[in-house]
């Protein structure tokens, strides 16, 4: 019997109102998908996911307060990670790397790889569906 799978709760942590806008209509119109809110700051994102259920959080190095890459040594002392995708204006090699360092998967560079962002998203919900079915199966 297939799995009834649950939409991916997503976390918009981005500085820009007028970028956090058009990524939140994106998210709107992806299906399985459930926008949970948007932060732009380092401690707001971290406290965000800490104490509500959040799948995926889309990520600018850059923040109001803090960075990125301080989200992301936070995430690493929680129960529940998020999948981390970073969005940027600055797609350096060396941020990259530490990214890479800090279990991140998905880096992207604004100006030429945003429109890659839905199907990663879409690749995250089949993994996390095929993880749901294998745990439905095994139980």
């Amino acid at each position: 019997m297939p799995v009834q799978t649950k939409p991916l709760n997503v976390l918009l942590v981005e500085d820009s109102p007028v970028l956090a806008h058009r990524l939140g209509e994106l998210l709107d119109q992806l299906q399985d998908i459930n926008p949970v809110g948007t932060v732009d700051t380092e401690r707001a994102a971290v406290e965000f996911a800490a104490s509500k259920q959040v799948d995926v959080m889309i990520l600018d190095l850059h923040l109001k307060q803090g960075t990125g890459f301080g989200v992301l040594r936070s995430l690493r002392h929680m129960k529940h990670k998020p999948v981390a995708v970073i969005l940027t204006n600055y797609a350096l090699a060396q941020y990259q790397r530490e990214a890479q360092l800090l279990g991140v998967r998905y880096f992207l560079d604004k100006a030429r790889e945003f429109d890659r962002l839905p199907d990663i998203l879409k690749e995250i919900a089949a993994a996390a569906a095929a993880a749901a079915q294998h745990e439905g199966s095994a139980a």
